[in-house]
């Protein structure tokens, strides 16, 4: 099950500083870990945008989706990073199959340096680099990120696999493009001015994701939601079939009972996903 989150690149529109911002954005990505996103991708909306636009938000959010162990040698010092240090930890779970302490777990590692023998030392977070054989078919070069299986700590036993990293991906993409891909399950344009969620909808709606391999959540910004983003009025949401727009197959409300006037969109995020991830 694929699960992909659309957040604008206006999202931090309302913050009054670069400390206000990075914190929110925080918490974008704490909620893309929580329920297990494969990606967080953001889309332009640059006439939303206050201060700090999609450069911005897409270098904090690959910032906190970077493991700790990580971050210095990745990143070193970036002003669009002055406040990393308020950011919340994301955490994001280091085993692939059922987290259990027996399982072997995979974590993401950096190629330190090159050496001879098909062998590269990498970072993956133990008390130093570890030197592993390169698998078969696969050409590493220094700088690049790896997926490691770490079997045994003591002693050190570990293998360079060709996995997907864990955690999630941080890109930017035009949100026509991100919607249009083969692989983006059921696309779900969030808002208040669309269907509520109510019990026997979401049951449809999981097995509808379940058929399709997954989903593709879209989120607006404080102050300016998707219909105003793409020109709609709140009448169009709810008239609009499928195929106008950029391609959403509905429009949502996953919180019908919102008592406040805006909801921001790390909110909109966790209560929205927390509904769309249940199991039967």
């Amino acid at each position: 099950m694929k699960l992909s989150v659309l957040v604008p690149s206006s999202l931090v529109r309302e913050a009054e500083d670069k400390r206000e911002a990075t914190r929110k954005l925080g918490y974008v990505a704490r909620a893309a870990a929580v329920f297990r996103a494969n990606e967080l991708v953001v889309f332009p909306d640059e006439d939303g945008e206050n201060k700090w636009g999609g450069e911005f938000v897409e270098t904090v959010l690959r910032y906190a989706a970077t493991p700790p162990y990580l971050r210095k040698e990745v990143w070193g010092k970036r002003d669009e990073l002055r406040y990393a240090g308020i950011l919340p930890p994301v955490l994001v779970a280091s085993t692939t199959a059922d987290d259990s302490d027996e399982s072997p777990a995979l974590r993401e590692g950096i190629v330190t340096e090159v050496g001879p023998d098909d062998r590269v030392r990498v970072n993956c977070g133990m008390q130093h680099p570890i030197s592993l054989f390169v698998p078969p078919g696969m050409d590493l070069t220094e700088g690049e990120r790896v997926a490691v299986r770490i079997s045994s700590r003591e002693p050190v036993r570990a293998r360079i696999v060709d996995e997907p990293l864990p955690g999630f991906d941080v890109s930017r993409m035009d949100l026509t493009e991100a919607l249009g891909r083969p692989d983006a399950g059921v696309r779900i344009a969030t808002s208040r001015y669309g269907e509520p969620l109510s019990v026997p909808t979401l049951g449809d709606l999981t097995a509808r994701i379940t058929d399709a391999g997954g989903m593709t959540v879209v989120f607006g910004s404080p102050g300016r939601g998707l219909p105003d983003m793409l020109g709609m009025s709140p009448e169009d949401v709810a008239d609009v079939e499928p195929s106008v727009g950029p391609g959403f197959d509905l429009w949502l409300n996953t919180i019908p009972r919102q008592g406040s006037e805006v909801v921001r969109t790390e909110e909109a995020m966790f209560a929205s996903l927390a509904s769309l991830t249940l199991t039967e």
